[in-house]
């Protein structure tokens, strides 16, 4: 089984890593991270990187993950790109996405009328893309799937492995991963962290990330 996980200079890289630990553990995958520029390819996160090959090297993965970043809105035109996920999802079993990669599913037209999500703060763009944006960490609509935001690739890739290899396989991965989390806080999510600190992401996230491509795309 072929797995591609598209990455890019500035991608998340918890949205790569986490899938991967996960589908490298199915029966006989060939798991890759690919990019349109081969070779060291840095995360969005100083002093990170992985090693990706070339998107020719991965031209018809049983499965396609595109990890997000904070430079996703510098790929929405990119024609090559955008080509390379159209003619990978023709012939997927599975196209998946984590955070903002979901708007790169939708710039290359796979999200029009489907249920998506993806990073909270990205959640309403997907309506640019003809979606209809849900609030919920994993999203399946025909054989596409999406993930919320960073951490969710994980729990995506898991429902992957469940519907690649069955439920047993699924928690048999699940456990020997340990993934059983507890974090101090219960704050995962815009609806249940406080106000104050919804704010306070929101103000990191625009002064470092900008606005949200629906606010781009809107005129003033």
């Amino acid at each position: 089984m072929d797995v591609a996980i598209l990455i890019y200079p500035g991608f998340t890289s918890l949205d790569a890593t986490g899938p991967f630990e996960v589908l490298s553990r199915l029966p006989d995958a060939k798991v890759r991270f690919v990019a349109a520029t081969p070779g060291m390819c840095a995360a969005d996160s100083p002093g990170f990187g992985l090693v990706a090959e070339p998107l020719e090297s991965m031209a018809r993965p049983d499965v396609l993950v595109v990890a997000g970043g904070s430079t996703t809105h510098e790929l929405l035109a990119d024609p090559a790109l955008l080509d390379w996920v159209r003619a990978v999802h023709e012939t997927s079993t599975w196209t998946a996405s984590v955070c903002t990669g979901s708007l790169l599913l939708g710039a290359a037209g796979l999200l029009d009328g489907r249920r998506a999500t993806s990073f909270w703060y990205e959640l309403e763009s997907l309506r640019c893309f003809g979606a209809e944006p849900v609030a919920e960490r994993v999203v399946e609509d025909g054989k596409v799937i999406t993930a919320a935001g960073v951490s969710s690739g994980i729990d995506m890739a898991l429902v992957l492995c469940d519907r690649l290899a069955g439920p047993e396989y699924a928690q048999a991965v699940q456990l020997a991963i340990e993934y059983d989390p507890t974090p101090p806080h219960d704050t995962g999510s815009v609806a249940k962290a406080p106000a104050q600190v919804v704010r306070m992401v929101k103000d990191v996230m625009r002064r470092l990330y900008g606005p949200p491509w629906i606010e781009r795309r809107t005129p003033a």
